[in-house]
């Protein structure tokens, strides 16, 4: 592992233009197929991992928070952690940054 390492994921063009629902078992695009195949591998493999939120036609609260607030609440990453090292950009929707960290907030 490069203690320096960094990876960019944009959500549209790696994943999925329709991220949609919370389990695997009801979307293909869902937030823990997202969650268990992308984002659990770079936290893993890199320091920082940017998330890139623009392209897509949208996200549900349910993908999010199954996404983001589940690294925390189902596979046992320390907040401080995920919150260190993920970074999110969106030009289009800004405010989705802060729904997601929202999400992670809650968490307990």
């Amino acid at each position: 592992m490069n203690g320096m390492s960094k990876i960019v994921i944009n959500i549209a063009n790696d994943f999925s233009r329709f991220p949609y629902g919370r389990l695997d078992k009801y979307s293909e695009t869902s937030g823990e197929t997202f969650r268990k195949n992308f984002l659990i591998p770079a936290l893993k493999e890199h320091s920082a991992v940017i998330i890139e939120l623009d392209g897509t036609e949208g996200y549900g609260s349910s993908f999010l928070d199954e996404a983001f607030a589940n690294l925390i609440r189902v596979e046992g990453f320390d907040k401080e952690e995920v919150l260190t090292k993920i970074s999110f950009v969106s030009k289009d929707d800004p405010s989705l940054i802060d729904e997601i960290m929202g999400y992670i907030d809650g968490v307990n």
